[in-house]
């Protein structure tokens, strides 16, 4: 079994109405643009497409309109993240019914057990399932950064099929890549860090899964098609741009974290005409009115919108 995907896969953010409640049609809009940007698969229910977040029923609904939308263009990898192990298993089976092409999980978290307990909770999910199973690596939620020498393990025995990294420590991917690469590359290994997409590339990632990549799937499908074509200079170039439209996720002051990266990317795709509104889930606000003004001027300034 292997990862069934490779390149661009962004993490799809999810569209609400002012109420709160979910605006598939603004959602499947963004569907429709992704793919037509030529991106290589989709994250749903991650982090950007508030898994954590999410009703029973709205990941239900989330699930099934992305794969009536998606209709086996391109592969769709489901984030399965909660607290432990039966919660991440009752989450993949309902995604196992939708037909999705992959899971990604987190190591279990709130009542931290150790290593041990991680390692055990990723063989009990993957025994419960015949789809591939990624691990995500996002200590900044789950309070647990997974090993190098533990991933790898866990990918030479099957259990792991891949990871997707959002660590922000470029040192230990670059590591990760390193110990993959000399155990046989049992691992497809993606970076989540944005605006160092170039340098996972060039250290031997299999592909990005950027939360950018909803407001310019365009750059970083670009960016892919150079790497692949041995452009450096291109992949360099497209990602300084990419960098400076990463400030739309950093503009806001109100909020902090979640609520203005993808507070920010929400605002972004209202300002490009994706969204209806830019709402958050319940307790997190939108951004001001002002800094919704600054992440307009950064689309203009950066070309993506026109002033």
């Amino acid at each position: 079994m292997s990862i069934p995907v490779e390149g661009v896969v962004p993490p799809v953010v999810v569209a609400r109405h002012e109420d709160g409640s979910l605006d598939q049609v603004s959602y499947v809009r963004n569907i429709n643009r992704l793919i037509d940007a030529g991106v290589h698969g989709l994250f749903i229910l991650g982090s950007s497409g508030e898994g954590v977040f999410c009703t029973a029923s709205e990941r239900e609904q989330i699930i099934a309109d992305t794969m009536e939308a998606v209709k086996g263009r391109v592969p769709v990898l489901v984030g399965c993240i909660e607290t432990q192990t039966a919660k991440v298993i009752e989450q993949v089976k309902a995604a196992e019914a939708h037909g999705v092409d992959g899971v990604v999980v987190t190591a279990p978290f709130y009542a931290l057990g150790g290593l041990d307990q991680v390692e055990e909770h990723f063989r009990q999910v993957a025994n419960a399932t015949s789809l591939p199973v990624l691990a995500y690596d996002i200590p900044v939620c789950v309070h647990v950064k997974l090993p190098v020498a533990l991933l790898v393990q866990l990918g030479l025995e099957g259990v792991l099929h891949g990871v997707k990294d959002s660590s922000g420590d470029d040192v230990s991917f670059r590591n990760l890549v390193i110990a993959n690469r000399e155990a046989g590359s049992p691992l497809a290994l993606f970076t989540g860090h944005e605006v160092v997409v170039d340098g996972a590339y060039l250290s031997g990632a299999d592909g990005s899964v950027p939360g950018l990549g909803n407001v310019d799937p365009e750059g970083y499908v670009r960016q892919w098609n150079a790497f692949k074509a041995g452009d450096w200079e291109t992949v360099r170039k497209e990602q300084d741009r990419l960098a400076r439209v990463m400030a739309v996720a950093r503009l806001a002051t109100s909020v902090f974290g979640f609520g203005a990266g993808v507070g920010g990317f929400k605002v972004a795709l209202k300002h490009l005409g994706v969204f209806e509104s830019a709402a958050m889930p319940a307790p997190v606000p939108q951004l001001t009115g002002a800094e919704q003004d600054a992440i307009r001027d950064v689309l203009v300034e950066t070309g993506l919108l026109s002033a």
